[in-house]
């Protein structure tokens, strides 16, 4: 249904340092990069930063986020890991997820200009 994504950025290098190694652990690298934007993807750019000066903060409360699937709870458990480390906040550590209609592995972390960002799998088990 979605072809691709984009999320607005204050800062496109800080934005970089954080979004290369957290998309890395998904699979996915930096695939264009033009004066104000950035494309992530596997074949083509599928999450994009787009470079908003003057931004304001994002609100805690607006409850959107970005869902991106990962191929396993090791991959769930890496992009955490990864954003951790790039300057990200845990937003919900990785683990299973027990809903009525499904059962799932995931993991929330919020960036450096406070969009939250999902990677989860379907175990099999």
């Amino acid at each position: 249904m979605l072809d691709h994504v984009s999320v607005g950025v204050a800062d496109l290098e800080r934005a970089a340092r954080f979004y290369e190694p957290t998309l890395a652990a998904l699979g996915l690298t930096q695939l264009v990069t033009r004066p104000a934007t950035i494309g992530f993807g596997k074949t083509y750019p599928e999450f994009w930063i787009n470079l908003r000066a003057g931004m304001s903060p994002i609100a805690p409360e607006s409850g959107v986020h970005i869902c991106l699937r990962a191929r396993s709870t090791e991959a769930v458990d890496a992009f955490h890991a990864a954003a951790l480390s790039a300057g990200g906040r845990s937003d919900g550590a990785p683990g299973i997820r027990a809903h009525d209609r499904v059962k799932y592995y995931a993991a929330f972390v919020i960036d450096p200009d406070g969009n939250r960002i999902e990677a989860v799998t379907f175990p099999s088990e």
